[in-house]
């Protein structure tokens, strides 16, 4: 069923952060690109939700479509905003909470980076 629902999207303009609703006291989540290549998901997160310090094998982008988080990347924390993007690097230990709402669309890519 999730394949079908992703296959539906495919030509179609779309207005990212509408795919993905908010819901109270939790993490919601819409995956509408996964290849072996990589993925794209969205992301809703409610107030003071977050991904606890973690790290992936490769490279992730994320851009903030909706509200305001605070993000951890190697001991340092930034704030950001919708249209904000950072790289979180691979293996490197990143975190996010929630400041308000927001959602954010993430970008996987599994390959290892050059160099």
């Amino acid at each position: 069923m999730a394949e079908k629902n992703r296959e539906e999207l495919l030509g179609k303009v779309l207005n990212l952060k509408e795919l993905v609703a908010y819901q109270e006291g939790a993490i919601s989540s819409r995956m509408i690109i996964n290849q072996k290549s990589g993925s794209i998901t969205l992301f809703s997160f409610d107030e003071d939700e977050g991904l606890s310090e973690h790290t992936a094998p490769f490279d992730a982008v994320v851009t903030i479509l909706d509200g305001e988080c605070e993000v951890w990347v190697d001991g340092v924390t930034s704030v950001m905003k919708e249209g904000e993007t950072i790289i979180f690097p691979a293996n490197v230990p990143h975190a996010l909470s929630a400041i308000t709402q927001f959602k954010m669309m993430l970008i996987m890519i599994r390959e290892k980076r050059d160099g």
